[in-house]
């Protein structure tokens, strides 16, 4: 992946794993709608815990979603009637910046 973009699209051995989970999670809650059906029940728990293994197999948890640094355009107006002023987010101790702020995901990784 190059620098400069993001992905949120996860390895394909972690959506294996998510796709066995879910499946295990269906067939569970077929059998609670059926009966219920405690043969199955089980079933859907056992793919579940397949799946749990295929996920600790694959490092599920290790597959980070990489977001490209962000630039926030935000503008929020606090006004009471609409008008307009140079202050960003927070009203009038905000921000007086003529341009949006960079940030780098690695200092700050939720904006």
């Amino acid at each position: 992946m190059s620098e400069g973009s993001g992905s949120h699209a996860g390895q394909p051995g972690s959506w294996v794993a998510v796709a066995i989970i879910f499946i295990g999670f269906v067939v569970g809650g077929v059998a609670l709608c059926l009966g219920p059906l405690w043969i199955m029940l089980w079933v859907g728990v056992g793919i579940v815990v397949v799946g749990l293994l295929v996920s600790w197999m694959v490092h599920l948890f290790a597959d980070v979603v990489v977001d490209a640094p962000r630039v926030i355009p935000e503008i929020v107006d606090y006004s009471l009637f609409g008008s307009r002023s140079a202050k960003r987010r927070g009203g009038d101790q905000g921000e007086v910046l003529d341009r949006p702020v960079s940030t780098d995901t690695e200092e700050a990784p939720h904006g």
